[in-house]
């Protein structure tokens, strides 16, 4: 039995599809039962408890062969990094009550890096505490989500307008999440070492000018990329419900990228995933 934290969200979503396409049983946690419908009606357990509640986490993690775990975004939390820590604590203490035997964590690119990573501080922490917690551990450490020129795509459409934070002809490794959720299932159904880092990319490397042609091509239109400042990344974020704390931390991460200062931990070793870039865009321009 594999189980899925984050089943609604995107790559969890995609580790779940990935494992009952292989006729592996899967149990999703949930915190609604109306949450847990569709997957139930697809062939999963469902087991209903918050990242809060070590005691429902600690039962819908027993008896598992592997859990896939994640940082929840909750970016509206103030103060939000203390509140992340908190919520790993508790998952690893789950971890370390139900003794499953393999856990596998969803963190990211520079989650080796101790410093100023921005959001990427609390997948980090996360690596730290599942470290001490889980009998085997595999730590994923994923690049930029293609998925996250989603909310950006609206004004793709309607100005021919590309807003990026991201210098328009840096190439960076960009990754669609659905090569996460199966780079993710395929480590579970492998089971794991002691401590095993994967890290992981796309097909190649794009750049925000790349973005918005492919996009220009979907759409039946010019597209061009918007190069935001970094000293508008608070106000952006801030205006996308994320609390202050949150919002300066990306300010914090975006800074980072620009300088190079988070990179993989052992380059030579990345694995690629199989969606491109047109591909991924393609379904985020169909889903919307």
């Amino acid at each position: 039995m594999f189980v899925i934290v984050g089943a609604t969200g995107h790559t969890g979503s995609s580790v779940a599809e990935t494992l009952l396409g292989r006729k592996q049983p899967v149990r999703v946690v949930v915190r609604t039962t109306e949450k847990g419908a569709e997957w139930k009606a697809k062939g999963a357990e469902v087991a209903i408890a918050s990242l809060d509640d070590v005691s429902a986490l600690t039962k819908a993690f027993e008896g598992a062969t592997g859990v896939y775990l994640l940082v929840p975004p909750n970016y509206g939390a103030e103060p939000w990094l203390t509140s992340q820590q908190a919520r790993m604590d508790r998952v690893a203490e789950a971890v370390q009550k139900s003794g499953v035997e393999h856990v596998v964590f969803l963190s990211s690119v520079g989650g080796h890096i101790a410093g100023k990573t921005g959001p990427i501080r609390a997948a980090s922490y996360g690596e730290q505490a599942l470290g001490r917690a889980a009998k085997r551990l595999t730590i994923l450490r994923p690049c930029y989500f293609m998925d996250n020129w989603a909310p950006v795509i609206g004004a793709a459409k309607a100005e021919g307008v590309l807003p990026t934070f991201i210098a328009p002809q840096a190439k960076v490794p960009m990754i669609s999440t659905k090569d996460v959720g199966r780079i993710a299932a395929e480590q579970l159904i492998a089971g794991g070492l002691a401590k095993q880092i994967v890290e992981m990319a796309g097909p190649a490397e794009y750049s925000p000018d790349e973005v918005a042609s492919a996009l220009g091509r979907i759409l039946g239109k010019t597209v061009t990329t918007q190069h935001a400042p970094l000293n508008a990344v608070v106000p952006t974020f801030k205006s996308f419900g994320f609390s202050e704390e949150a919002a300066r931390l990306f300010e914090e991460m975006y800074t980072a990228f620009s300088t190079g200062t988070i990179h993989y931990e052992h380059p030579a070793s990345v694995i690629r995933g199989r969606i491109t870039l047109a591909e991924a865009l393609k379904g985020l321009v169909n889903a919307g």
